[in-house]
C-alpha cells in the first residue's frame, strides 16, 4: 500500500504544480485555455477574475508543496492529512462542476468530470491505511 500512497502523493503534487503554476503565473492564459488540449473549461463559466484565479493557483501550489513534503517525510499521518485535504477539496470541486455542466460541450464535460474524478480519487487513496495498520486496528 505504501507504493500506492507514494504514487498518489507524487501524482497529486505534479497536478498541483501544473494547475497551480499555470493559474498563478499566467492567470489570463489559464482562464482562456485551461486545460489546453481538452478545450477551455474556465472561461465558459463566468468572466475573468485575476484575483480569484491567482488564489486558486496559490491553493494548488500549497497542496503541491505539502505533497512534496509528504514525499520527503513518508508516514501514515502525513498521508492521511494530505488525503483529507485533497479529498475535501476534490469532493467540493467535483460537486460544483458536476452541477454546472450546462455551458460545456459533451466532450469537455466528460473530460472535466474524469479529470476531477481522478484528482478526487488520489485524495481517497491517501486515506486508505497500510495493511499493517488495518491488521492492527482489526485486532
Amino acid at each position: 500500500m505504501r507504493r500506492l500512497h507514494i504514487f498518489a502523493l507524487a501524482f497529486s503534487a505534479v497536478l498541483g504544480l501544473f494547475v497551480g503554476g499555470w493559474a498563478y503565473s499566467a492567470p489570463q492564459s489559464f482562464y482562456d485555455s485551461f486545460p489546453g488540449v481538452l478545450g477551455s473549461w474556465v472561461s465558459v463559466d463566468g468572466r475573468f477574475n485575476e484575483h480569484l484565479i491567482r488564489d486558486v493557483g496559490a491553493m494548488y501550489l500549497a497542496l503541491a508543496a505539502a505533497g512534496i513534503g509528504g514525499l520527503l517525510w513518508r508516514n501514515q499521518a502525513v498521508f492521511r492529512v494530505l488525503g483529507i485535504a485533497w479529498t475535501v477539496f476534490g469532493t467540493l470541486h467535483f460537486l460544483y462542476h458536476a452541477l454546472h455542466l450546462e455551458h460545456m460541450t459533451l466532450e469537455s464535460a466528460i473530460g472535466e468530470m474524469v479529470a476531477l474524478g481522478v484528482s478526487l480519487l488520489l485524495g481517497v487513496l491517501l486515506l486508505i491505511p497500510e495493511r499493517r495498520e488495518r491488521e492492527r486496528l482489526a485486532a
